[in-house]
């Protein structure tokens, strides 16, 4: 096999395998020095984070809440009501929970006065044969 077949991961040179043993270089082929040239290209973890620079981030956020506002102001919304809204949304959904989880209990006790029965009738039985 030719030795060119087998080159570094991530652009670094060198001749041979992976586990050519030579453990001390820099997988990234930065050199000596540890330098990225190429360091300020690559955005932050705040920049990936907020999805831009700060700064344009925050513009875009003022915008889209003023708009945001305006159309809410248009249709009567206040964020009191949004809230108010949501908690009885949710109030609501727990308490249909609730009764969806005590009908299944009161289910669950009917089919168990029929089961429980059957299978211990049908245990001892089988346990005469």
């Amino acid at each position: 096999m030719s030795e060119q077949r087998f080159q570094r991961p991530f652009g670094g040179q060198g001749p041979g395998p992976r586990g050519s043993g030579d453990f001390g270089q820099d997988p990234y082929g930065q050199g000596s020095g540890g330098h990225d040239p190429g360091y300020r290209d690559r955005p932050s973890n705040l920049h990936r984070f907020l999805g831009g620079s700060p700064g344009a981030v925050l513009v875009r956020l003022v915008f889209l809440s003023l708009l945001v506002g305006a159309g809410m102001a248009m249709m009567g919304v206040t964020p009191g009501l949004l809230f108010a809204q949501a908690y009885d949304t949710m109030h609501a959904l727990i308490a249909l929970g609730f009764d969806t989880f005590h009908d299944a209990g009161r289910w669950f006790v009917a089919g168990a006065v029929v089961v429980v029965p059957l299978w211990f009738l049908s245990r001892l039985f089988a346990r005469g044969r």
